[in-house]
């Protein structure tokens, strides 16, 4: 494909060029998994609603939604612009800070067997890092005021393609974030920090003698027969079918980064999965399989991510939004190429786990088209059909205003800005 080809999305603010340029069309593949209808909704529109995603610029998606009776998985547009490669509903993605909700899952067990106190301080268990008035509470709801490391490996594109092959370890990480400036007192207010979630990977590590992602894979991953969710480690690839991932780079061009070493991320994103994996995670979390009632309930106290915020927030590694219909619960995760969304009635019911493979930022102030329609397929998956006329259009809006930071914010942690061009 050549170069002009390429160029689906601006790089200032990831609006979309002529959709002429799309790749494959945006007829989803439909029907996998057993037959069902979240919450009532039939297929065809499910997969309308996701089609709608690369119609509005996004070169593919991938979706699943259930609603305790059946699951629907569906696909829209190409895994590879080159190639034409179509995306398909069962591939693995690197799904970024979704492993946060994982991290705190793990470490709420270990409160639960009184190996870890929430509000004991973090140098209890790293006394050689020990952030001075930081409790453990305070990494998994992001209260801790440590900054966060990738803004300084990450703060030029040259950055970003020099670390490709670069491995780093825990300590190296948490210690650059412990060396920012503080963005706030401990405990004062929420500043999104994946320093906090590698502070927390190793409070997992002194504890049990063991590898952070060996022992969430030994509590968290192998009970709940999530066959497809993996920690990477050093290696850079992908194992299995995947998508390749993109950055919107200088002058609107795509670029590759589908092959990475993701040590960079660690215990606050490393993490590669699928939307079967992530919507059966999350309904096991939220109906009592992974942690006990009180340390449930604690995961699910929240802080404001705003401080005009009345409703919601984020909790221990999980955070709530307000929907039409509701509350959900979930995370989102965003790393170079790709990004994903999983989000979920409080019940477990009711669930939508999304995911597409351009880093794709929003602009406060600015139309979005692919936020708008991602959006509205989440409205749709959850709160179902809109049944009387303009309806439809009026939940899609009502969902902008309260996703919109969640979606653009904590699960990129200004990892990477679309850029201008030189």
């Amino acid at each position: 494909m050549n170069r002009a080809r390429r160029r689906l999305l601006s790089a200032a603010c990831g609006a979309v060029v002529a959709s002429a340029v799309l790749v494959g069309g945006s007829t989803p593949a439909l029907a996998e998994g057993r037959p069902g209808r979240p919450p009532g909704m039939p297929a065809d529109v499910l997969a309308a609603d996701l089609a709608k995603v690369t119609e509005a610029g996004m070169p593919g998606v991938l979706a699943q939604a259930r609603d305790g009776r059946g699951v629907w998985s569906g696909a829209s547009g190409v895994a590879d612009v080159d190639t034409g490669r179509p995306m398909q509903p069962h591939m693995r993605h690197r799904v970024g800070s979704i492993t946060k909700t994982f991290v705190a899952a793990t470490v709420l067990q270990l409160v639960g067997e009184r190996r870890v106190a929430l509000d004991a301080p973090v140098a209890r268990y790293l006394p050689d890092l020990a952030p001075s008035g930081v409790t453990v509470r305070m990494l998994l709801n992001h209260t801790s005021g440590i900054g966060t490391y990738d803004a300084v490996l990450f703060s030029t594109p040259e950055g970003v393609e020099e670390h490709r092959d670069s491995t780093f370890s825990p300590r190296q990480l948490a210690r650059i974030g412990l060396d920012m400036p503080r963005t706030g007192a401990p405990g004062a207010g929420f500043s999104y920090s994946n320093t906090n979630y590698v502070l927390a990977g190793l409070v997992v590590e002194k504890v049990t003698g063991r590898s952070a992602t060996e022992e969430i894979t030994r509590r968290i991953i192998k009970p709940l027969g999530l066959r497809h969710t993996v920690f990477p480690g050093t290696k850079p690839r992908i194992a299995g079918p995947h998508s390749k991932g993109y950055l919107p780079w200088y002058e609107g061009v795509l670029r590759d980064f589908s092959v990475y070493n993701m040590s960079w991320a660690w215990t606050a994103g490393e993490l590669v999965s699928t939307t079967d994996d992530l919507n059966r995670f999350y309904r096991a979390l939220l109906t009592g399989r992974v942690l006990g009632e009180k340390e449930l309930r604690e995961m699910q106290r929240t802080v404001p991510m705003v401080p005009e915020q009345t409703v919601g927030g984020y909790g221990l590694g999980i955070y709530q939004v307000e929907l039409p219909c509701g509350p959900a619960w979930g995370h989102d995760g965003v790393v170079f190429g790709h990004s994903t969304l999983s989000l979920h009635s409080p019940d477990g019911t009711r669930q939508v786990t999304i995911a597409d493979n351009v880093t794709h930022y929003a602009v406060p102030g600015q139309p979005d088209p692919i936020l708008q329609a991602k959006l509205g397929f989440v409205v749709t998956a959850l709160c179902g059909p809109a049944t009387e006329s303009g309806s439809a259009e009026t939940l899609r809006s009502a969902a902008v205003a309260p996703l919109t930071l969640p979606v653009t914010a904590p699960g990129t942690s200004d990892l990477i800005r679309p850029l201008s061009p030189r």
